[in-house]
């Protein structure tokens, strides 16, 4: 559908999306007094309350996943906040700085205007022109769902995002394909609830939950680990939970548990499912991961003299379980009883809708820090926007802030005009700078 030429509304800034992204860029721009909308297809942090399975929670502490403005109304600084709480937060926030949100209208394109500056909005419900445009989609836009079992050999197959608890599956055993925080997490979970569990497992993070009495997101921000502004490598998942308090993923103690642990998942052939050799590779890759930040924690410690607690133990990871050691490379699901998939797959972003020259030539947003190549669009939200902590609540809201910020200074040239020049150089200066004059001679 092409933009409408004729807009029914204008304001200087659309922001899309009313999660935690949207929110923040909204608190920036009321605070310097730029007009805005929010436009939100569906409700305010709607992926929180309902893109989410039951039980989940937010991956760290309410001290630290929050924006600085406010705290989590009803939990402990050190406890985890639900995905219902974290919902009601965000709706109590946006309430809070009077943010100008729309819900329930869906943005369907945005384009430049033509002999105009700025852009067209067209949206579910008229086509608005901005003069900036921020999306604010976030990261968790398309489920990555592999199409490589049949459903003839595993009939039930879904999307972590689809997932919700233990009931929603028909009985029988679950393949879990992912062993990042969702996908552990779910599979305990699983595993809790009496089922026959296998976990695929692929590169990772292991960091410890806590260590030496700091959760692990002051150890990542003491030791400057937020602030990094590439990944090193190729990024990987991260293997931690908030579940039941917070505790460190431990695949040795999951496989303890009962749950068997795999390798990456491949394909499906022969009626039989097939999976990489690299179980044991993967799992000593994220104990080393573990191991290297215990030891980069106790050098600042000692560095810096603190009195915490040691904690030996953590050190000491036991061997690896028979099934690490000695891996499943072939299994048939029937005779395994496994009757469904979860793939905790991860996403991908789709900006189909932005019909402007922002995105570089593998198809992905071309910016510095959010602020794109095409002048008068933003993102938000994204991972490693401008710092690994850019895709966290408290990441995205520094990030709002800059872009903000950036959208000011575009408006204050905008609004600029040499003065008028009202009276000959010669003249008498008027009368506070006389004033001044007199002042100072004084």
């Amino acid at each position: 559908m092409l933009a409408s030429p004729h807009p029914t509304e204008t304001t200087e800034v659309v922001v899309v999306g009313a999660g935690q992204s949207g929110i923040a860029a909204s608190a920036h721009l009321t605070r310097l007094g730029i007009p805005h909308l929010v436009l939100e297809k569906a409700d305010v942090a709607d992926r929180w309350r309902h893109g989410r399975w039951d039980s989940l929670v937010a991956n760290g502490p309410a001290w630290h996943d929050r924006f600085p403005d406010m705290e989590i109304p009803g939990v402990g600084p050190d406890e985890f906040a639900t995905k219902d709480q974290m919902a009601d937060y965000f709706g109590a926030f946006a309430r809070s700085v009077d943010a100008p949100v729309r819900t329930g209208v869906e943005v369907l394109s945005v384009s430049r205007r033509e002999g105009a500056s700025g852009f067209l909005v067209e949206t579910s419900e008229g086509t608005i022109a901005a003069g900036n445009v921020i999306a604010a989609t976030g990261p968790f836009q398309v489920p990555v769902f592999p199409r490589i079992i049949g459903g003839d050999l595993v009939p039930h197959q879904i999307h972590s995002a689809e997932y919700r608890n233990p009931d929603q599956l028909p009985d029988g055993g679950v393949l879990v394909v992912g062993a990042g925080s969702s996908g552990a997490q779910i599979a305990e979970e699983l595993r809790a609830a009496g089922r026959q569990v296998h976990l695929s497992v692929g590169p990772h993070d292991r960091p410890p939950r806590s260590y030496r009495g700091r959760d692990f997101v002051w150890w990542l921000g003491v030791l400057g680990k937020w602030d990094a502004t590439a990944p090193d490598s190729d990024h990987v998942t991260i293997a931690v939970s908030g579940a039941r308090g917070g505790h460190t993923i431990d695949f040795r103690e999951l496989a303890a548990a009962g749950i068997t642990l795999v390798g990456r998942t491949e394909a499906s052939a022969g009626g039989a499912l097939r999976f990489a050799d690299d179980l044991q590779r993967n799992i000593t890759a994220g104990d080393a991961n573990l191991l290297e930040l215990l030891a980069e924690a106790d050098a600042y410690v000692e560095a810096n003299g603190l009195d915490l607690p040691e904690e030996h133990e953590l050190h000491e990871l036991g061997p690896l379980p028979d099934c690490v050691t000695d891996p499943v490379r072939s299994l048939d699901p029937r005779a395994a009883g496994i009757t469904s998939i979860i793939w905790a797959t991860g996403y991908v972003q789709d900006f189909s809708w932005l019909r402007v020259d922002a995105f570089d030539g593998a198809g992905r947003p071309a910016h510095l820090r959010g602020v794109s190549t095409e002048s008068g669009i933003y993102f938000l939200g994204l991972p490693w926007l401008s710092r690994r902590g850019s895709s966290f609540i408290w990441g995205t809201w520094h990030d709002a802030m800059h872009v903000a910020d950036h959208i000011a200074t575009r408006r204050r040239y905008a609004q600029y005009a040499p003065s008028a020049q009202t009276s000959p150089p010669s003249q008498a200066p008027s009368r506070p700078a006389q004033q001044l004059l007199e002042e100072i001679s004084r």
